[in-house]
């Protein structure tokens, strides 16, 4: 992450929102990204009471996070979090603060340490990974609060607003007979959103049969869908029966739609128009009880415009449209899936053990800084990308104790990183008073990296502050006989020294050396 995304705020477009609802009441929500214990990937805490303007604390013992269809929750539980509390405070407009204590638990925010954050409603919506201890990972992000958290998945991995509409959407329309077009990129699992039509539907227990249309050669692309009379053409030493008359009763399911020749799109337009197919070379109809779902990654109005495609076919197909979100659009969802594919990868190897280690103590399989790239990545290739991932880091792994990233997935990871939103932001200096400023300093010893940290500023804009407070000296300021004699009353410890004379600890050191007093530690 760069220093220009922690503190531009008003350069950048704001970040996609993911799937955010536009009506229903959004909280901020934690969902649990990375775990010692893979099993609990998945689970959440929705942070409701900052909507009443109230703080929440999060720590090895509280809250409780809770997964999909259970009524009782556990803690984060890992013996190398602190008790001393994460802070979560209510900001205006929708945002929020993080404050982290000084002794407690570690944390890094989208690939930063940091010790005090706001995140404006933006970054919410887009969501940003927390580290935590350099062990567990967790998503802040935003939820609607009567969102459905339904534990009948419908076969599809995830519990994402944008997936959670999807799957209402299969449930409307499952048992109606019209034809349903599934659009979205590739890798969005359209095929899968098909299975659950024909699985929630009168017609379950027939047939469901899945054609490619981008794989049939062209000259046989009608007979294989439509079937064709013995010697209808060169070669054809037996009658055909086509993929319509196999799903009779059942559901066809035509992938890459937009890829059908001319001569078939005419032909689809007629069964979907009559009921009724023409196998080649017969002057008879056949009649067809079929349930048609098309899908296609293809913008068939830009073809339509083009001549390639028939606008009656497409109007035909979309007698119901279902948009698949972007697996970039579902960051919660990428956890889950990655745990999904991993176990059955696992389970293939014999290893799946790895994934609930005995030792409470042991580092985590999937280490915090992958996982955290894991949810920043774009993933072009969505969900079928993110599988291919997934077998080649186990592969990679087997008999190690945690996943390595090899050079060529290290390449594909680096290059896919998606664009950060600037709306996380540290906080404006004007808003840190010279109490604030002195006690932080105090507490860490001067050390002016920890304190810009800790008070959620840079550096440059610590150093303006400094300069500007009437209370508060640099090394500069202060004589080579004050420093001479201080260092001789404190031994030469430099840390006395520093609590002594409050001025920054390198700097001192180095104009201890230039006076030639020794060596200061």
């Amino acid at each position: 992450m760069s220093q220009r995304f922690l503190d531009d705020v008003s350069t950048a477009s704001p970040p996609r929102r993911g799937g955010d609802s536009q009506s229903a009441p959004l909280a901020p929500a934690l969902t649990l990204v990375s775990h010692p214990l893979a099993s609990r990937v998945g689970e959440r805490y929705v942070m409701e009471a900052l909507l009443a303007g109230c703080e929440v604390a999060l720590s090895r013992n509280e809250p409780l996070f809770t997964r999909v269809g259970e009524g009782v929750g556990r803690p984060l539980a890992d013996p190398f979090l602190s008790r001393r509390p994460l802070r979560f405070l209510p900001r205006p407009e929708g945002g929020l603060r993080l404050e982290v204590d000084a002794e407690g638990t570690s944390v890094v925010v989208g690939g930063v340490p940091g010790g005090a954050w706001d995140f404006r409603p933006e970054v919410l919506a887009a969501g940003v990974t927390l580290e935590l201890g350099g062990r567990v990972v967790v998503l802040l992000h935003r939820v609607a609060l009567d969102a459905e958290r339904s534990a009948d998945t419908l076969g599809m991995v995830g519990q994402s607003l944008a997936l959670g509409r999807v799957r209402t959407r299969v449930r409307q329309v499952a048992d109606l007979e019209v034809p349903v077009l599934v659009r979205g990129e590739t890798g969005t699992g359209k095929e899968l959103v098909a299975r659950a039509l024909h699985q929630r539907s009168p017609r379950r227990r027939g047939p469901f049969i899945s054609v490619n249309l981008g794989t049939l050669a062209r000259e046989l692309a009608a007979s294989e869908l439509f079937g064709a009379q013995r010697g209808a053409y060169t070669g054809a030493s037996q009658s055909r029966e086509g993929f319509f008359r196999a799903a009779h009763g059942g559901t066809l399911f035509l992938d890459e739609v937009g890829e059908a020749p001319p001569e078939v799109q005419v032909a689809l337009l007629r069964v979907l128009e009559t009921g009724e197919v023409f196998p080649v070379g017969s002057h008879t109809p056949v009649v067809t009880d079929v349930r048609l779902v098309a899908a296609t990654d293809a913008p068939l109005e830009e073809l339509i415009e083009q001549g390639r495609f028939r606008a009656p076919l497409l109007h035909r197909l979309s007698g119901y449209t279902l948009q698949m979100p972007a697996l970039r659009e579902r960051r919660e969802d990428i956890a889950l899936l990655f745990h999904h594919f991993a176990r059955l990868e696992l389970e293939s190897l014999g290893e799946a053990w790895r994934l609930e280690p005995e030792d409470p103590y042991a580092e985590p399989w999937l280490p915090a800084s992958l996982a955290t790239r894991l949810l920043d990545f774009e993933w072009p290739g969505n969900v079928r990308q993110l599988r291919n991932v997934v077998r080649q880091l186990v592969i990679s792994s087997r008999g190690q104790p945690r996943l390595q990233v090899d050079a060529s997935l290290e390449a594909e990871l680096g290059s896919g990183k998606r664009e950060e939103p600037v709306a996380l932001t540290r906080r404006k200096p004007a808003e840190v008073s010279e109490r604030e400023l002195l006690e932080a300093l105090r507490e860490c010893s001067w050390d002016l990296k920890g304190t810009a940290e800790r008070l959620g500023i840079t550096r440059a804009s610590l150093y303006n502050l400094v300069d500007r407070s009437p209370h508060i000296r640099t090394v500069k300021d202060v004589s080579a006989e004050e420093i001479s004699r201080c260092f001789h009353e404190c031994a030469g410890d430099l840390d006395a020294m520093v609590r002594r004379l409050e001025v920054s600890r390198r700097a001192l050191q180095r104009r201890v050396r230039e006076l030639g007093l020794g060596p200061a530690e």
